[in-house]
């Protein structure tokens, strides 16, 4: 880990700010996405049961027969209802978080990132305590949308992660930054991984209600940590106006404004590259509780949260597996063997019918997740030091669009594809990781000169 910014180099304006101790970003990102992955299964389980008790379904895995019953109207039904709500969550998030977002990034160039960790921070806090509503009070399913839009007004996840990967970015030298950018990434997947484990159980054992509230709990430790934890990575931050033109200006100049510092053409088609693979990362994970829900696998919330934990330790392996990989290979080469991975694990879940070989699918996506810290590493090596806020604002934005892109596609296919190929937005998904495996291709053979990459880390 590389030494962070001396407490003297902080200006005399943010001594007066109480920090108990100079801790790093990453227990942030580990609570987040523990407290999001152990929410996430559970929202779209209790959208399934409350829209199979409106229309009369009540299934028949109790019997042993579920995979008679594909057919069965009430069951698809309920599943375009659960398929529907889930876009609608995500498109009212990305409309409010495509503004929000690109505004908090920038200012945290001038801030600092803690104003933003807290802010981030306290949307998911309310998020959770809205969800909490819902299910204690049954009040109506679309407070769920409400709840993902008061989060995105204040940074929500995507937020989060922009300020966590510009800290990391600004303390970290240009030959470890993919490798922290993965460490970084592999919090996200230990605590979705952790969270997988327990909801599944938790559900069974005591319902929906507790699993919110350790939650809950979760984002409020979080909040505090990065309120009175953190230690600031920013050297000189300074106060500015939040609401002003000139911090959307700052994302729209990185990729339009020509300097002889970057290569605007490596930032947009490596932006691109980032694009595509979330989009296929969030769609087929917006679908796949509700595919092994169905038929012909019909799992219980056990073999969710199994499924679940099989998914988010793909972020420990491809920790694993970029280091390794590295001693021989450039980064840009470790991405390509997660592509490929990813791809085959895309095919393998579009025809699975039976439990092993679902998670078979899951087994192969084992170094699927090097990609994104290549990217990120490769994106911030473009620009300057001062301008890595504004970039991962950007990549958030990006990620946005891409969640936002993910809904459309595989939230409104599955249910139109129900009839003829259940697997198929699987299928489509693989074939989408062929664009950027050709433009990271493309991309290494156009590698930019040395001077694109010549800015000294501290």
């Amino acid at each position: 880990m590389e030494p962070r910014a001396s407490p003297a180099a902080e200006p005399h304006g943010r001594a007066r700010t109480l920090v108990l101790f100079r801790g790093p970003v990453e227990p942030l990102v580990f609570l987040a996405n523990f407290a999001l992955v152990l929410q996430g299964p559970l929202t779209t389980q209790y959208l399934w049961h409350r829209f199979s008790a409106e229309v009369g379904y009540n299934g028949t895995r109790e019997r042993g027969t579920c995979s008679n019953h594909s057919a069965d109207p009430k069951m698809q039904e309920v599943e375009t209802l659960t398929s529907h709500w889930t876009l609608y969550m995500n498109v009212g998030g990305f409309l409010v978080d495509l503004f929000s977002s690109t505004l908090l990034g920038a200012w945290s160039d001038c801030v600092g990132r803690r104003p933003l960790l807290v802010l981030a921070s306290f949307g998911l806090l309310l998020q959770s305590l809205i969800s909490i509503f819902v299910v204690q009070l049954e009040l109506h399913v679309g407070y769920f949308v409400l709840g993902r839009i008061v989060s995105a007004l204040l940074g929500d996840f995507g937020g989060l992660l922009a300020a966590s990967f510009a800290s990391v970015a600004d303390v970290s030298s240009s030959h470890t930054r993919t490798i922290r950018m993965a460490v970084l990434e592999s919090c996200i997947g230990i605590g979705g991984m952790l969270a997988s484990l327990l909801g599944g159980y938790w559900l069974q054992a005591q319902g929906y209600a507790n699993p919110f509230w350790l939650a809950m709990a979760l984002l409020i430790t979080m909040t505090l940590y990065a309120a009175f934890c953190f230690g600031e990575t920013v050297k000189e931050p300074t106060r500015t106006r939040l609401f002003t033109l000139r911090h959307h200006r700052s994302i729209f100049q990185l990729y339009m404004s020509p300097a002889p510092e970057k290569s605007r053409k490596h930032l947009a088609l490596y932006s691109l590259a980032i694009f595509v693979v979330i989009t296929v990362h969030f769609g087929a994970q917006d679908i796949l509780t509700l595919y092994e829900l169905s038929s012909p696998l019909c799992w219980d919330s056990t073999l969710i949260g199994y499924g679940s934990a099989m998914h988010h330790l793909t972020y420990l392996t491809s920790l694993l597996g970029l280091r390794l990989l590295q001693y021989f290979l450039a980064d840009s080469w470790v991405a390509e063997i997660g592509l490929a991975f990813n791809i085959m694990g895309m095919v393998v879940f579009a025809f699975a019918n039976i439990t092993p070989l679902m998670f078979t699918g899951y087994g192969l996506l084992f170094l699927s997740l090097v990609i994104t810290p290549v990217l990120r590493a490769k994106l911030s090596k473009l620009v300057s030091q001062s301008e890595h806020g504004a970039l991962f604002s950007a990549v958030a934005c990006v990620n946005g669009l891409a969640m936002l892109a993910a809904s459309g596609i595989f939230n409104t296919l599955y249910p139109a594809t129900l009839n003829f190929m259940k697997g198929f937005p699987f299928l489509l998904g693989a074939g989408l990781l062929f664009i950027p495996a050709i433009l990271i291709g493309v991309l290494e053979k156009m590698s930019p000169r040395p001077e694109f990459q010549h800015f000294p880390q501290s």
